[in-house]
């Protein structure tokens, strides 16, 4: 009965297992850039480009096209909160976020020079309005945001 129980404990996936799964992919990212240089990478990445209502925010121009349901529009500014390669795990966390916290206009571009899916928490006609959004971000979105820092994509 005792080796049932640790067979059965043994075949669970823990934590620890999870970070260390990780920590792996991240120092295969990074494989071949010096901890500096991956340094200087993402803050250029993740930097404040332009100021709306006052905030400074991150705004960049990223050729993307609405990918997975077509009666989905895109909008010219989208508030993203998640990125990810691969479409399922897009698609989940976008039905997520139309589920768990009501954000019903929420959908996923798919482009850029990395050919990523974008999950956008909201589109917006101007980027005042998506600056606005950005701003009070934490009272409108439940869950974790994916991205260190959430930003504004202007669809061209």
């Amino acid at each position: 009965m005792a080796m049932a129980g640790i067979l059965l404990t043994g075949c669970h996936s823990s934590e620890k297992n999870y970070r260390e799964a990780y920590e792996k992919a991240m120092e295969r990212r990074q494989t071949g850039v010096g901890a500096e240089t991956y340094a200087k990478i993402e803050a250029e990445r993740q930097k404040y480009t332009t100021v709306i209502n006052g905030d400074s925010v991150r705004l960049v121009y990223v050729n993307a096209n609405v990918a997975i349901d077509s009666t989905d529009t895109a909008m010219p500014y989208n508030v993203v909160v998640a990125t990810f390669s691969q479409r399922i795990n897009a698609k989940s966390y976008r039905d997520r976020l139309r589920e768990e916290c009501g954000l019903k206009g929420s959908y996923v571009l798919y482009g850029g020079n990395d050919k990523q899916y974008f999950v956008v928490a909201q589109g917006f006609a101007d980027k005042e309005a998506a600056g606005a959004f950005l701003h009070d971000i934490n009272n409108r979105v439940c869950l974790k945001i994916l991205e260190p820092l959430p930003w504004i994509l202007r669809k061209i």
